[in-house]
């Protein structure tokens, strides 16, 4: 929870000047609509997420089962670009804010470039925490977090006795409220048209099921279905709502009521540190500090909780799909990945916080938005009250993310700079592993093992005729194929071999199940695979290794364009089958005397 905390929490930092300069003397009651979206949205749309997804791939591997295929799978490419955008954002602002708190606090001396050196040395702090592991990093949240939350919770307790003994703080601000909004129903519908602006009240949230897989289970879980993991990140995911909601009622409650308003514009005392402000004003300079400190280091370790679900997610998905090398899934060379490329972006950016809250705030609301996307799509056969949460989050979702795009459109900008260097990297990276033999296992039936073994009593070789599902008829093709290679019956005993193309989309594949029958009195092993070539050339290596012999293969050539084929193949699965099998081949045996035959005429 504290590991979700040091980002969801951390938005205290800021949240409260965010609602004032938003909403006025309105933000307590704009804040209360957040938290009441969080308590009885977030919260059950969340709770399903966990129990779809218990792994720590959230809303996304939702959309990867319900939306197959090459559009699921861009989709998917897409929403990483957003959550790259989030995470790493995340990442790079909450440094740079922290860095902003050091270099504006009068006890530290500056120097020239002194914010950018500071928000660099955070980053490359970070990435050697997490390069010891991730308890190290649960550890240090754990402190952090329960010495924020300690420190806002005596600062919002001093004000609100403040306001208790004062009471015409109370009497002004509710003056000026109903002076300026007059009823509840015009507050109400004011509140519900500013929500957009207040939402990264919410943010951080969704890191409740990105670590999930640091949550412990029951004894009896299983691996397909952690009960226990999903009963106790449903616990993580009210408790964190729960603290959050007070923290945010009560920080808006106080700071509207206490801190007069020109104090919230821009360069004024209580401008992005509303909180930090209170700190300083009742408690003095001694405690204020351990509020800042406390708030700086908050801000700082908030990137941890966002680098802990990159690197969750993208072992589950880049190296899986053929979209990044197979070293993605390594948790190390992706923590130097992360950090360098967070490096760049601060560089980039200047360190300046403005100037990526947009991106943040975007990556943010489309997390939201497919996750209640996600919940839609499943619930479409389930109880028609269900239907309608589900879709009243999504709609509230939508509302606000194109309101934000249209407010904020540096956003959509910079989230688009992630979505195209994913989409690129992949593409290409897609392309290059295409070569690669994928499959890890092979398995003949019964049938299948009983046609090898009588090819071998024949003359103690496998030879096997690739024909494409419903192509030319059986004994057609094996009649033209003899006559081209000039081989007779006594020579060579065909078992003729299909491959039946699956989700071309799909990367690896863990077992090629093989099944053997009879067409027309003719020995056929047909299996399924998301690419023809691959499956073929594991068939042949696995034929080798479990007969001793060198086993041969007989392809015709295909009609057409070789450049377009060679598009076919890498996307579709397919393509001319016979030199990239025979490639296959080659990659993986690089002794010629021991590498299957690849025949074609």
């Amino acid at each position: 929870m504290c590991l979700t905390g040091v980002d969801y929490f951390s938005t205290l930092g800021y949240q409260p000047g965010i609602a004032f300069l938003a909403a006025g003397v309105l933000s307590p009651v704009a804040t209360l609509l957040v938290v009441l979206l969080t308590l009885f949205g977030l919260v059950p749309l969340y709770s399903r997420v966990a129990r779809e997804s218990p792994f720590g791939q959230g809303s996304i591997a939702m959309l990867e089962n319900l939306l197959p295929g090459w559009h699921g799978k861009t989709l998917i490419l897409v929403l990483l670009g957003f959550v790259a955008t989030s995470w790493i954002i995340t990442i790079t602002l909450s440094a740079a804010d922290a860095a902003a708190h050091i270099v504006e606090n009068p006890l530290v001396p500056s120097f020239p470039g002194s914010r950018m050196t500071i928000t660099l040395s955070m980053l490359a702090v970070l990435g050697l925490i997490f390069l010891r592991g991730f308890r190290e990093a649960i550890g240090i949240s754990v402190a952090i977090v329960c010495l924020y939350v300690v420190c806002n919770t005596v600062v919002i307790w001093q004000c609100l006795q403040e306001i208790a003994a004062k009471p015409i703080y109370l009497q002004q601000w509710k003056d000026n409220l109903f002076s300026a909004h007059h009823n509840i129903p015009t507050m109400i519908g004011l509140s519900m048209l500013l929500f957009p602006k207040l939402a990264l009240g919410m943010s951080g949230f969704e890191t409740g099921v990105a670590v999930m897989p640091l949550v412990k289970g029951d004894e009896g879980d299983s691996a397909s279905q952690p009960i226990g993991r999903i009963k106790n990140t449903k616990k993580l995911l009210i408790t964190a709502a729960l603290i959050m909601a007070l923290g945010l009622l009560g920080s808006s409650f106080v700071t509207a009521v206490l801190i007069p308003p020109e104090l919230f514009k821009d360069g004024a005392e209580a401008n992005g540190r509303a909180l930090a402000y209170l700190a300083h004003h009742f408690f003095g300079k001694t405690i204020g500090t351990i509020y800042d400190i406390s708030t700086i280091l908050i801000l700082w370790f908030a990137g941890a909780s966002a680098l802990a679900g990159l690197l969750t997610l993208v072992p589950r998905y880049l190296p899986r799909y053929g979209m990044a090398p197979d070293w993605a899934r390594a948790e190390r060379p992706l923590v130097l990945v992360f950090v360098g490329v967070s490096i760049l972006v601060t560089l980039v950016f200047n360190a300046d916080v403005d100037a990526q809250a947009g991106a943040y705030a975007t990556g943010v609301l489309v997390l939201f938005t497919s996750a209640s996307f996600a919940a839609v799509l499943s619930a479409r056969k389930e109880s028609s009250l269900r239907r309608l949460l589900y879709g009243s989050i999504f709609f509230v979702f939508i509302y606000t993310l194109f309101t934000n795009m249209v407010e904020r459109p540096e956003g959509v900008q910079i989230a688009a700079l992630f979505i195209a260097a994913i989409l690129c990297t992949s593409l290409l990276s897609r392309a290059m592993r295409s070569l690669e033999l994928r499959i890890e296992e092979v398995k003949l039936d019964d049938a299948a093992r009983e046609f090898v073994e009588t090819s071998l009593a024949h003359n103690r070789q496998v030879h096997l005729l690739a024909r494409r599902p419903g192509g030319s008829d059986y004994m057609e093709k094996e009649a033209e194929t003899r006559d081209l290679h000039k081989l007779y019956v006594e020579d060579v005993d065909f078992i003729f071999m299909e491959v039946e193309l699956s989700d071309p989309s799909a990367f690896d594949e863990e077992t090629l199940f093989i099944s053997g029958h009879k067409e027309g009195g003719f020995p056929v092993l047909s299996c399924k695979s998301p690419a023809i070539a691959n499956a073929i050339a594991a068939t042949l290596l696995h034929l080798r290794d479990t007969t001793n012999t060198i086993p041969h293969v007989y392809f015709g050539w295909t009609e057409g364009n070789p450049v377009s084929y060679i598009f076919k193949y890498v996307f579709l699965g397919e393509g001319e089958t016979a030199p990239v099998t025979r490639e296959i081949l080659r990659r993986v045996e690089r002794n010629p005397s021991r590498r299957p035959k690849v025949i074609v005429g």
